[in-house]
């Protein structure tokens, strides 16, 4: 049996999954560019409910056979439109990213669309490659989660 990968609008009880996923320190590590205390809650209540009220931002919960694996994301940055994920770290190897990438980018009707990634994150590097993204740039930020500087490749989906 095949397992199914689908999209749906985030509902409340997504959250509690979603921050339960965030709190695995190998994921933290892996996507750098996360919260700054995942343990906080009210600060990422807070930031559900900014992505939620946001009219310009597409949030998508995850769901693998009816069970919530995380969540997809399409968001302004600047002139572009940008995209991330955040999957269950138990579901990592799988394919579950990219199948729900690629159902986002379905649902996006604009393109180009630019995602980003820590250049040592060779599992979220290619699942971006696998639904088309080619690296455009390079960038740096400070990555909480690290306690670094951290380099990244800006990557894109070309019209």
């Amino acid at each position: 049996m095949t397992s199914e990968v689908r999209l749906r609008p985030v509902r409340d009880d997504d959250l509690p999954a979603f921050f339960a996923n965030e709190q695995d320190p190998q994921a933290n590590w892996m996507a750098a560019f996360g919260p700054k205390d995942p343990a906080d809650r009210a600060a990422f209540d807070a930031h559900w409910a900014r992505i939620r009220a946001d009219p310009r931002i597409m949030p998508r919960t995850v769901t693998v056979d009816g069970e919530v694996v995380g969540h997809v994301a399409a968001f302004p940055v600047g002139e572009h439109t940008e995209v991330s994920y955040w999957i269950d770290p138990r579901r990592w190897g799988r394919g579950h990213a990219t199948a729900a990438l690629a159902a986002l980018l379905r649902e996006l009707p604009q393109r180009p669309v630019r995602a980003r990634a820590a250049k040592d994150n060779a599992a979220s590097l290619a699942v971006l490659r696998k639904c088309g993204f080619v690296v455009v740039g390079e960038d740096s930020g400070y990555a909480e989660s690290r306690g670094a500087e951290v380099e990244e490749f800006v990557l894109e989906l070309p019209a």
